[in-house]
């Protein structure tokens, strides 16, 4: 055989025998592992095992490195190790099966590992972002359950905690110290609400959450505080002046307290980079492989570090769904996944579009609502799965009916055992929860209503955090005014505002003044106690250079009194706080655990959390929550509520065509997250905000099939409904204009009047239809109706309103 043939044959075998390794993959997820040489995009449908690829081109990675993707062949390869690649292949053909571990490989097939390998890469030489930690604590574990330990070594993280890692290391090359602490949402909002104060300018004209959300794009854009206001002077343009006047000071403010917000995390990183090729230099030599999560909600300077990092090798994998773009108000730009290909000119492009998670009707729907828009690179997902139960549409007389409608459904099929988490209620704003969460507790569901108080942001644990920032940077302004009087120290709102005054005069940390407080006349007074309090942080700082961080946080809690104070008060709420905050030291002990121990770590990692991070969705209770927040979840049943025109696509994206297609691909992230059920609810009329108007079904139901979607409206006073002979979809396939409807099913009707309530008494035993067996321990009167309490053999005690609920209930004989 002569040397051309043997390579040929040798690459070819090569490339099956570490395919074998991945042969539970399907084709195009195989396709995707397996590249692994320059730009990709992989677009990753809805439910299409995205994180699965993600994992396993890691393990390939690091097990062959590029020998699925390379034509290098050693100069040492026979024609026996040709037969050994092709008798392995031939042999998994027969019997599927990957390469084993290497703790129990035979000697054969360790020669095949040693043959398919060409430059396995170090686990340090691999970054995988993502967007939140969530995601990046489940990408570790999941990593660390195929690959061991040596998966620690990963830089599985967030773009913020990889940027917070690089400027740990880095960022006094910027003139900031290395103890920089982090700001987050409410603390940057506490900081912005105190200069738009000192600088005049009334909340009302300007909220501090419109001023940092035009600080977040200037930085986006990489446009300075300074260049920011000489603009907007020289435009005479006075709204955008004022808001230039108080990002200067921000800026200012922050430099000053040697603290970051979450834009400056990758603001600062990618200057650094700029101004110090050195050092770029170093993390590009650094990271072979850049791979990129949800690379459709990437900002600007998000996609300007990406390709940073990846300018080394060249070596960048981005994963996302063009279809999912729906961040745009937070900064995100879809243009970075819909130009990858015109930014790298070798890049390769793989669909994966076969779908693992919801029935084929559910995707049908969803793929017809999709197709409409025109901003796209285009895909069509497909399933396997049966083709399932078609989505529903209930066109309701108001918000009432609508609400009380969703709540029987959730009851029938909690009924037929499906757990209330499988279930979950999107709606496009938050004040769309009030009606459902009124007939949820008049029918007995558990419920949760996504966006409540996490555990980071209670007010004892964010004092908590507050007392632990100075010590760890005592520059850290924000904090030090939370806790300087909190427990009760004597050091009033006047003392503060004096301390504050003079520390502005002086350009100095408030946390410095305090030590010299006795050389200034107007808060000389108060001089001991302020340095009592500096001496109680100083000491606390000391410890913090010997003592385990577990330790630290013991004698935080002794020296500040906080604890103390909580006892003191003795209220139930007391209680509950105090509980919070010693329940925060599980939280550090785990950390400590997990990472080492170190004091800024753990203050960064609580200030990078998000909402979603925070949220317990093993709970078994129904989940509410707007369609951005349920993007990356999936459930057994899904109620898309309140599709109207108006509400969803909303008033202000009428009229704008990429402001609809926004609101579309919302839409579709809406309808794919359902696995078996899909419900659609709209009203004739909604009293919102105080308002009644009249409502149109959304149009985005009108795009949808006449044979992918089955739809009903109310035929009596009583809550019935049937199918709806007149509804119209244009374009639909159907040719008759009545085909699309079947006959009305009778579990829709309900009798003509309402039946008779069930006369109920203390100490009856009843059959509920989703809850069980229970007996009848309280009844209380309630306006025109009553408060029932049972106690439930299975899932304990429930309140509920009788006329809500007579219809789940029978008295058991």
């Amino acid at each position: 055989m002569d040397r051309t043939e043997l390579c040929n044959r040798f690459i070819t075998a090569r490339r099956a025998a570490i395919g074998c390794d991945f042969s539970h993959l399907n084709d195009t997820q195989r396709e995707a592992v397996m590249t692994t040489q320059g730009p990709l995009l992989l677009l990753a449908g809805a439910g299409s095992g995205k994180t699965t690829v993600l994992m396993n081109r890691i393990e390939n990675l690091l097990k062959f490195g590029c020998g699925s993707d390379s034509d290098f062949v050693p100069e040492d390869v026979t024609e026996d190790d040709l037969t050994a690649l092709e008798s392995y292949v031939s042999a998994a053909a027969l019997t599927p099966g990957a390469i084993q571990d290497e703790f129990f490989i035979p000697d054969s097939e360790l020669r095949v590992r040693q043959l398919c390998a060409v430059g396995p890469v170090d686990p340090g030489q691999i970054v995988a972002i993502t967007f939140t930690n969530k995601a990046a604590g489940e990408m570790k574990d999941r990593l660390e359950r195929m690959l061991g330990p040596k998966s620690k070594d990963i830089w599985a993280m967030t773009f913020h905690s990889a940027c917070a890692r690089i400027l740990r290391r880095e960022i006094d090359k910027l003139g900031y110290d290395r103890s920089f602490t982090i700001y987050d949402t409410s603390d940057a909002a506490s900081l912005m609400k105190r200069i738009l104060k000192e600088l005049d300018i009334e909340e009302r004209d300007f909220p501090h959450k419109t001023v940092l959300t035009y600080i977040s794009r200037a930085k986006d854009a990489m446009t300075s505080a300074v260049d920011f206001l000489s603009s907007a002077e020289q435009s005479f343009d006075s709204r955008r002046k004022t808001i230039g006047k108080a990002y200067l000071e921000y800026s200012g403010r922050l430099k000053a307290s040697n603290a970051l917000d979450f834009d400056d995390l990758i603001l600062l990183t990618v200057l650094l980079f700029r101004e110090h090729p050195d050092v770029l230099r170093e993390y590009q030599r650094k990271f072979k492989y850049v791979l990129v999560d949800e690379y459709q909600d990437t900002n600007n300077l998000q996609y300007i570090l990406a390709s940073m990092l990846a300018g080394g090798y060249g070596n960048i994998c981005v994963v996302g769904d063009d279809d999912q773009s729906i961040y745009k108000f937070r900064g995100a730009t879809i243009e970075n996944i819909l130009s990858f290909e015109r930014r790298y000119k070798d890049a390769r492009v793989i669909r994966l579009e076969q779908n693992y998670r919801s029935s084929g009707h559910i995707l049908s729907a969803a793929n017809d609502v999709i197709s409409k828009n025109k901003g796209r690179k285009g895909k069509k997902l497909w399933t396997e799965n049966d083709p399932g139960e078609k989505p529903e549409l209930y066109i309701t007389t108001d918000e009432r009916v609508e609400a009380q409608l969703v709540a029987d459904k959730i009851i029938k099929s909690a009924g037929q055992g499906t757990s209330w988490s499988e279930h979950t209620v999107l709606y496009r704003m938050n004040a769309q929860s009030n009606q459902f969460e009124t007939a949820f507790k008049r029918s007995g569901i558990p419920y949760r209503v996504y966006g409540g108080t996490g555990f980071y942001e209670r007010t004892e644990i964010k004092d908590m955090l507050a007392y632990l920032c100075p010590i760890h940077n005592p520059n850290d302004d924000i904090r030090f005014l939370r806790v300087i009087n909190n427990p009760p120290r004597g050091i009033g709102n006047t003392t503060v505002g004096r301390l504050t005054e003079i520390a502005s005069e002086k350009g100095i940390a408030l946390f410095e003044l305090l030590r010299t407080s006795q050389e200034h006349e107007s808060i000389k007074s108060n001089a001991g106690r302020l340095h009592m309090f500096a001496d109680m942080i100083d000491s606390l700082r000391e410890l913090a250079c010997v003592a385990p961080l577990d330790e630290l946080y013991d004698s935080l809690l002794l020296q500040t009194g906080y604890i103390k104070m909580l006892e003191q008060k003795g209220s139930d709420e007391s209680i509950a706080r105090l509980e919070n905050v010693r329940e925060l030291k599980t939280n550090i002990i785990g950390f400590m655990e997990e990472n080492g121990g170190s004091l800024f770590d753990f203050l960064s990692e609580t200030a990078l959390f998000t909402d979603l991070d925070r949220d317990d969705h093993s709970a078994d209770r129904v989940l509410m929550m707007t369609m951005h927040s349920a993007k990356g979840l999936e459930f057994h049943t899904v109620f898309v509520v309140g599709a109207e025109e108006g509400i969803f696509p909303g008033i202000r994206a009428i009229g704008d065509p990429g402001e609809i297609e926004e609101e579309r691909r919302l839409c579709y992230v809406a309808m794919t997250r359902a696995k078996r059920k899909l419900f659609f609810t709209c009203t004739k009329q909604r009293m919102l905000f105080g308002k009644t108007s009249s409502s149109q079904p959304s149009r985005f139901i009108r795009e949808i099939d006449g044979d992918s979607i089955d739809i009903y409206e109310p035929f009596d006073t009583f809550g019935g409904f049937e199918y709806n002979s007149d509804f119209r979809v244009p374009n639909s396939r159907s040719q008759s204009p009545n085909s699309r409807f079947q006959k009305p099913v009778s579990e829709f009707r309900t009798p003509n009047s309402p039946a008779p309530l069930p006369e109920l008494k203390k100490g009856d035993v009843i059959s509920h239809k989703a809850f069980g067996r229970g007996t009848v321990t309280g009844i209380s009167p309630a306006g025109g109706d009553a408060l029932l309490e049972i106690a439930f053999d299975d899932v304990g005690t429930k309140r509920m309103l009788l006329k809500s609920s007579f219809r789940y209930i029978k008295i058991s004989t």
